[in-house]
């Protein structure tokens, strides 16, 4: 990241966080001591919500950083087959790309275990090298609870918020990953800064929890409505997403129905097709109902970013959940 790449087009979708290298059992039901072969995949939430959403037809760009070996490149070469463009990319030499691996136990214990020590490259994301023209220029800018964990990425989270200036929409993904912060109880105030910037919060009761310190749905819609959204999202796990706009309008929908094989990354293809449906301006309605459907077809496959599904699986899946 010596050099500030040139400004780009206006994308659908840029996102900016954590990327890195998923090696996921090829054995479901075995402690990871035991698992022999392994698939390997691109991952990490920031990419995986622009491929879900690259899958969906959007125009898709993610800012991070990855190590300068083998992994990065292969993290560069996936981004570009799933069709996002990975000019924001760039190497750390002083790091190498994280891995992480994951037991799959469906339906519901899909332990992850991170190696993203003495420090992934995409938390060495800096202000000074943001190209903020193509931050503004994006029709929708996500930005993830991780990528305040530690500067200088911090740093550059929030002044890319900051550059936004309510230009477009920009999605907070409360993102809570607590292994991730030195001092978790110190995460709160840079979570309602960037609260204060963003016009959509998207999280689970965990995450909402920590970002507002509630935790049942319909008060963690009203906190977050209050930190500075027009846009809550809360997921509540098997009751489904419940959906309050500023405006008044409200939406709570339940899963769709499939058989778990792994449900790490759902919540990603859950992002890339709320980001899909805010662009096409579906009502609330339609599009929790369409991002629910795009997190239960990942959950029935295993990997994640390889697992994001078409529009047409999206489409197929509702038909026969509505039938």
């Amino acid at each position: 990241m010596a050099e500030p790449v040139p400004s780009a087009p206006s994308f659908d979708l840029v996102t900016m966080g954590r990327i890195g290298v998923d090696l996921y059992p090829l054995q479901s039901g075995v402690p990871l001591a035991e698992v022999e072969t392994f698939g390997k995949f691109l991952g990490g939430s920031a990419a995986n919500v622009a491929v879900a959403a690259a899958r969906l037809g959007r125009a898709a760009a993610v800012i991070t950083r990855t190590g300068d070996d083998p992994f990065g490149a292969f993290l560069h070469r996936a981004l570009k087959e799933f069709g996002v463009d990975d000019r924001f990319v760039t190497p750390v030499g002083a790091y190498p790309t994280p891995v992480t691996f994951c037991e799959v136990f469906p339906p519901d214990d899909f332990p992850l275990y991170f190696y993203r020590r003495p420090k992934a490259p995409d938390m060495e994301i800096r202000p000074e090298e943001l190209d903020l023209a193509a931050v503004r220029a994006a029709r929708i800018f996500w930005i993830t609870g991780t990528g305040l964990s530690e500067e200088p990425s911090r740093s550059a989270t929030l002044a890319a918020v900051a550059a936004r200036a309510g230009a477009g929409t920009t999605v907070f993904d409360l993102d809570w990953r607590p292994m991730f912060w030195t001092d978790p109880g110190a995460a709160r105030p840079y979570y309602a800064e960037a609260l204060r910037h963003a016009t959509v919060a998207v999280g689970n009761l965990d995450e909402c929890e920590i970002a507002t310190g509630v935790r049942e749905p319909a008060a963690c819609a009203r906190a977050l409505l209050a930190a500075g959204v027009e846009l809550a999202v809360v997921k509540q796990g098997p009751r489904g997403v419940l959906a309050v706009h500023r405006d008044g309008s409200r939406a709570e929908v339940p899963p769709v129905p499939v058989e778990v094989v792994n449900g790490l990354g759902a919540g990603d293809a859950f992002g890339g097709a709320l980001c899909h449906g805010l662009l096409s301006g579906w009502d609330l309605t339609t599009t929790m109902r369409y991002a629910n459907a795009a997190g239960a077809l990942v959950a029935s496959r295993l990997a994640c970013s390889s697992a994001m599904p078409t529009g047409a699986e999206v489409d197929d899946l509702l038909a026969r959940a509505t039938a």
